[in-house]
């Protein structure tokens, strides 16, 4: 995600943290030096932010270390004002993996609230929950509530939260995944425009979260149907056969050629027969701006190509490349490069059957 920085590597999980998280930070603490006029007041503010996101982090890692249980692996989670967003490789096909998935991340920050209640109760005896202040508690207080609120607010059954992927789960068990999906997507949608007139009302902060719980929902919908078009169809039906490939050796200036002379916009890098990387058109011009039409291609190349065997469901492409695959997929037959599939090419495959799909059913 642009405008995000790598700040470490947590359990084989790149974590990152948005600029305008760091925006946020220094706006809370700026406000607290303003209302109490003291240096330790910002900091402690500032403090109790940067614990209530290490919360939301352990509540995303609960996700992704449930997901890689069955074999689903997290590229990375990026820390954001509104949350964490987590980008995995592909989304369940079974519902009930999608459920615990789902579910491991309020299980998460509901046991958080537990210890930190515990603690508390530890240090000042038991406490009835009803007298926890959000307002004027101590700090641990605080942050158990905030972490109890966390796991109930991402229980409501709505997108992208993991109630609403709870109850396209159980929906997709009964009806299919597609009419479930859009059924969840239409809920979360309803309960974005309760909460944004809440919002106008009382909070503008529900607005903003409203508008984000709006646009995932429609994102959802959209990829499902997108997802029900792909239905059936593996690599080998919209992969490109006829492709330009490039050696490490070879120029950037070859590369331009290549570029001007066709329509491929990114090229696999191949050594002695084996893919040994994709020089992206981005990467290309940043090669070309920076080194010039001499420099080598392996200068510049990514080595972290994704790789589909040709008898691999489409609907996993889609989610690689939608995931930053580096534009292209490598197609592969028993170890052999046998074609590429990039983001425009998919889509224009997609819309060609969608219309003839749209007109069999106009046939009948």
């Amino acid at each position: 995600m642009k405008w995000s920085w790598k700040i470490a590597d947590v359990a084989g999980v790149e974590v990152r943290v948005h600029l305008t998280l760091l925006v946020l930070l220094l706006w809370i603490g700026l406000a607290y030096w303003q209302v109490a006029g003291e240096i330790g007041a910002a900091v402690s503010g500032m403090a109790f932010i940067v614990a209530l996101f290490a919360c939301i982090l352990l509540h995303e890692l609960g996700h992704a270390l449930v997901a890689r249980r069955f074999g689903i692996e997290t590229r990375s989670i990026v820390l954001l004002p509104i949350g964490g967003i987590a980008s995995i490789e592909k989304s369940p096909d079974d519902p009930q993996q999608e459920i615990l998935i789902a579910l491991a991340g309020p299980a998460v920050s509901f046991a958080l609230a537990a210890a930190l209640w515990l603690a508390l109760a530890a240090v000042n005896g038991i406490a009835d929950a009803r007298d926890l202040s959000l307002d004027q508690g101590s700090f641990l207080e605080r942050l158990a509530i905030v972490n109890f609120l966390l796991g109930a607010f991402n229980l409501l059954p709505a997108f992208p939260m993991d109630g609403g992927r709870v109850f396209r789960a159980v929906l997709s068990q009964r009806i299919g995944p597609y009419r479930a999906t859009r059924i969840a997507a239409a809920v979360a949608q309803a309960a974005a425009f309760v909460l944004a007139l809440l919002g106008l009302r009382y909070n503008l902060f529900l607005f903003i979260i409203a508008i984000f719980i709006w646009f995932a929902a429609a994102s959802e919908a959209q990829f499902a149907g997108i997802r029900s078009v792909l239905s059936g169809a593996v690599a080998r039906n919209a992969m490109i056969a006829r492709f330009e490939a490039l050696a490490p050796d070879a120029s950037l200036g070859e590369a331009v050629a290549l570029t001007l002379a066709g329509s491929q916009k990114h090229f696999p890098v191949v050594r002695d027969g084996q893919v040994v990387g994709v020089l992206r058109h981005g990467d290309l011009l940043q090669g070309l701006h920076d080194h010039g039409k001499l420099c080598r291609v392996d200068r510049v190349m990514h080595t972290d190509l994704r790789r589909i065997d040709i008898d691999e469901g489409l609907d996993h492409a889609l989610e690689a490349i939608g995931h930053g695959a580096d534009g292209m997929i490598a197609v592969m037959d028993h170890g052999r490069l046998a074609g590429i599939i990039d983001i425009d090419h998919l889509y224009e495959w997609l819309r060609i059957r969608k219309a003839l799909e749209e007109h069999e059913k106009a046939a009948w």
